[in-house]
């Protein structure tokens, strides 16, 4: 039987077992054919390339590997997962080394298989110009995000701190027809208060005491391109009215000038806050809200796309491993430690976290005990380092009394230094601000 264009190609000389994997696909949804040895396999390949190809190591006349090596011959691009015996994991490393993608220890659960063929799957995935999509929720962010690029209503983008809104932003002006501009961002949090509207919209020479000479503001910079206004709203009220005029006007004028300037600028601004509950406490105007929630688009928590985890994770590994010295992969118990994992800093915590497996991995193959959580020491992690505390690696998704204790201590143990604190926890000082805020917002007294 030839194998279709999107089907999964199933080799395994044990015919009890291939019938029960080619059946599990089914059960999924999944369109399978089989074959009983590589012999075979390259027959039906030939024929019609399927989109992965699951096959066992051990097989007579042809076995796995050569099979493999068959196939990097005339289908370099075509996926390979190979299957083993536990006693042979070596084997599969010596095939990852070869050019296999990924193995499969038997036994393994039928979740297991399937979750390896919807990684490879063509159209189960999208990874275009840098937002990665495929769990089912990331895909509809990205669908209503190319949707709308097109238009230059303006967009706000909420969620999570660290779930990748400015990779969306960046995403949405590449889809937009100011593509060939360099579009310029903004985080509203990082600069001081009273530099942040000389910052948006510019001053003359003399405006200020420093102003030595003119310059142009964000707004100014982002002429006929995109502006990101990231975590609007940690922007000041007095603030907030001048952004309003600029949005409602479309037109700016520098501090100390009198000259007005128009503008043809697309507004995308992103917040971690529930913008509707600041405004209801007074802390956002309301008039702005609704000028910049034209369309509003929430991303997700990594959390709850748990499909994005390992295509994530290999993406970052990939990155990492290329900088410090070639290809990693995986483990069976490495993915499914990052599964498990609640990932309270979403999509930038994992980053951090395979970039630093792909610095301590010991090989090719990434253990799970190669990873460093956010939450962990670093000298924890390390070769006769003292013993990582388990239960302190995952915090749980609620906030976590216990994550509030650590910061407590932490702070305490520095008498108040947040650098201190965060270097002691393993976060970034941006991280721990945002979650000190978080505190007191719920009425927690922190050191200062």
């Amino acid at each position: 039987m030839p194998a279709s264009s999107n089907a999964v190609l199933i080799v395994e000389d044990d015919r009890t077992l291939r019938e029960t994997l080619v059946a599990t696909a089914f059960e999924a949804g999944i369109d399978a054919i089989s074959a009983a040895d590589g012999e075979e396999a390259m027959t039906l390949i030939e024929q019609s390339p399927p989109s992965v190809v699951i096959s066992d190591i051990q097989m007579q006349p042809v076995d796995g590997h050569q099979l493999l090596d068959r196939i990097r011959e005339r289908h370099n691009d075509l996926p390979v997962v190979l299957m083993t015996a536990y006693e042979s994991v070596q084997s599969a490393v010596s095939a990852l080394r070869a050019g296999a993608n990924d193995y499969l220890i038997k036994p393994f659960e039928a979740e297991v298989l399937i979750s390896s063929i919807d990684r490879w799957l063509g159209e189960g995935s999208s990874f275009d110009d840098g937002l990665l999509a495929n769990d089912t929720k990331m895909r509809a962010v990205a669908e209503l995000a190319k949707r709308v690029a097109g238009a230059d209503a303006t967009v706000l983008l909420s969620g999570e701190s660290g779930v990748g809104k400015e990779v969306v932003f960046r995403f949405i002006h590449e889809h937009s027809s100011r593509r060939m501009h360099t579009p310029v961002a903004i985080n509203c949090a990082a600069i001081p208060e009273n530099m942040l509207e000389a910052v948006l919209f510019g001053y003359e020479k003399g405006a200020f005491t420093g102003a030595y000479k003119a310059s142009q503001g964000k707004f100014e910079q982002a002429q006929d391109s995109t502006i990101l206004l990231d975590e609007v709203s940690e922007m000041p009220l007095a603030l907030q009215a001048k952004l309003l005029r600029v949005l409602q006007e479309r037109q700016v004028e520098r501090l100390g000038s009198n000259k007005i300037i128009p503008l043809d600028v697309r507004v995308v601004a992103t917040t971690n806050r529930d913008l509707k509950t600041e405004v209801e406490q007074g802390r956002f105007r309301e008039d702005l809200y609704y000028r910049l929630n034209v369309i509003p688009i929430h991303i997700p928590p990594l959390r709850e796309r748990s499909a994005d985890i390992i295509p994530l994770a290999e993406m970052f590994l990939a990155r990492g491993s290329t900088e410090h010295g070639g290809p990693a992969q995986l483990s069976a118990a490495a993915r499914e430690r990052l599964l498990d994992y609640s990932w309270p800093g979403n999509v930038r915590e994992l980053e951090n976290v395979m970039q630093r497996a792909a610095i301590l991995g010991s090989g090719l193959l990434i253990e799970a005990s190669d990873f460093v959580f956010e939450n962990t020491r670093l000298d924890n992690a390390l070769p006769g380092g003292p013993e990582v505390d388990e239960d302190n690696e995952c915090l749980g998704q609620d906030l976590k009394d216990h994550e509030r204790r650590l910061i407590l201590n932490a702070l305490e143990d520095g008498n108040g230094s947040r650098k201190f604190a965060a270097e002691r926890l393993g976060i970034s000082p941006r991280t721990l601000r945002y979650k000190i805020a978080r505190m007191k917002d719920a009425g927690i007294a922190v050191p200062s």
